[in-house]
């Protein structure tokens, strides 16, 4: 049977080459010109090609960028895709054989893998940037509040009192892995995987190492398989990704929690706040709704990559590539939108103390602090003073007063009863074991919550910010510094072509 078909077919056309030509237009065009100007002055500078062939394609590239407005591109099907578009102008200038000369030790595979590491740097370093910004209002915030007193939960139930300074250091502390796990993706993105061509190298003596670097990378990725069928730096990149706001949402459950009207912990300040358009008495906290909407939709978006590269074979194929690579940034689109929003609320929130006060009152969540010190002060076993600390504690419960105002009577009582003698402390060292303050102030030990332990997390907290905006700005300088490299490079070749005044 004569197949009389051509390609492409209009629906393979219009469901599958069409999006994902309007999808190179919009993420990927200057990526591809990157690569287009850095493999040929490599090309020149292995004497892989001749200088005249070099000269002769570079200006004839540059002719092609000056002249292509790629909003106004639509695709046609006359090419297979906007790598081909490319290909088929160089060719309409120079003629298909010495343009073809471009394409010499290289594929569609490695070039392709090269176009999502290039962006997903810029992605990745956008993010982290947010991340190391939302750091920032965490560890300002916590300073700010290292000695405001909140109630801190187990279970749902108030359990002992700490600071809004230590409760933010341990989400600061969080946020700070996250960092270091997106960092660590990121290291395995910036591994270039031109020189690999279809699967196997190439023949001819290209200079892998040169392209990495006109190119930005730290190194040429080892493995030339790897390169175009290892998609881990997929993986790990929106692993690490799905993380920072997984754990992003767990504070948000709090906020919420701290927020409603019965625990009243945290004030939402009214630029925060939405009223209800029948109840007029309500004030809504709804940015705490849509931060948690946004890093919800982050991490489906993320686990959607992830997801899509389950049971794929290991080779090169479509299903990590553009559309999945261009759905992606999805994620990072929503991600800095919960990281913005979290940094600007989080250093609008304030504690409301008087509400605090009268959870620890009803709840006597410092009672442990009273066994302690019945350990400490008369010599009692822990589990004969928590047996004391818990019969006072039901007997204040029961009476309908505190601690602080009722609860030295039902102590001494209580005291007595278990062990056939009098405490060494009185009223006063009552008070003192018993309120919130103290707390707080005897858990001196590393990590704890007291003045001089917080002061010691936060300046080590503050030089990891420090370090992490460091690493950013060399990124961003070793960027710039590859990018302005390779232009001058590949301008050099450009001008001494036919259309330059030296000719």
């Amino acid at each position: 049977m004569t197949d009389t078909s051509t390609f492409p077919a209009p629906v393979y056309r219009d469901t599958v080459l069409a999006p994902l030509f309007e999808g190179a237009k919009t993420h990927f065009t200057a990526q591809h010109r990157r690569i287009n100007r850095a493999h040929l002055v490599m090309l020149a500078q292995t004497g892989v090609l001749n200088q005249k062939t070099a000269i002769a394609i570079a200006a004839a590239l540059d002719q092609i960028d000056a002249e292509t407005d790629i909003s106004a591109l639509t695709y046609t099907g006359e090419v297979e895709d906007y790598f081909f578009l490319v290909e088929a102008l160089l060719a309409e200038k120079l003629g298909p054989d010495t343009a073809g000369h471009l394409h010499t030790a290289r594929s569609r595979n490695d070039i392709d893998h090269t176009v999502f590491k290039l962006k997903l740097k810029q992605k990745i370093d956008h993010i982290l940037d947010a991340c190391l910004t939302l750091a920032r209002a965490f560890a300002d915030t916590a300073i700010a509040e290292k000695s405001t007193i909140i109630v801190a939960y187990t279970h749902g139930q108030p359990a002992q009192p700490s600071t809004f300074g230590h409760y933010l250091g341990a989400a600061l502390e969080v946020l700070l892995r996250d960092i270091d796990r997106l960092t660590q993706a990121r290291a395995i993105v910036d591994l270039c995987p031109m020189g690999a061509a279809a699967i196997t190298t190439s023949g001819f003596a290209v200079d892998r190492h040169r392209m990495a670097a006109l190119l930005g990378f730290a190194a040429p990725m080892r493995n030339s398989y790897g390169c175009i069928a290892a998609i881990d730096y997929v993986t790990s990149t929106y692993t690490a990704l799905k993380l920072i706001f997984l754990h992003l949402g767990r504070l948000v459950q709090d906020l919420q929690a701290w927020s409603g009207f019965e625990v009243s912990q945290l004030y939402v300040p009214n630029a925060y706040v939405q009223i209800s358009s029948i109840m007029p008495q309500k004030r809504n906290p709804v940015p705490i709704e849509h931060l948690r909407l946004l890093a919800s939709l982050t991490v489906g978006r993320a686990d959607m990559v992830v997801n899509t590269m389950h049971n794929t074979p290991f080779t090169d194929m479509n299903d990590s590539e553009g559309e999945v690579q261009a759905a992606g940034y999805a994620a990072f689109d929503s991600g800095i939108r919960a990281l913005d929003l979290a940094a600007g609320l989080i250093g609008a929130v304030s504690i409301q103390e008087a509400s605090v006060r009268a959870n620890i009152d009803a709840s006597c969540i410092t009672v442990t602090e009273l066994a302690d010190t019945l350990v400490r002060e008369d010599g009692l076993s822990f589990r004969q003073a928590h047996e004391i600390a818990g019969d006072t504690a039901r007997a204040v419960l029961a009476a309908g007063t505190s601690l602080s105002a009722g609860g030295f009577e039902p102590f001494k009582t209580a005291f007595a009863a278990r062990t056939t003698r009098s405490s060494s402390l009185d009223a006063a060292a009552f008070d003192t074991a018993v309120s919130p303050e103290n707390f707080v102030a005897v858990r001196d030990r590393f990590g704890g919550p007291s003045p001089r332990a917080l002061d010691d997390a936060l300046a080590v907290y503050g030089d990891e910010i420090d370090a992490g905006r460091a690493r950013l700005e060399r990124y961003r300088r070793d960027e710039e510094m590859a990018q302005t490299h390779l232009d001058s490079l590949f301008m050099c070749l450009a001008r001494m072509g036919p259309a330059s005044p030296q000719e």
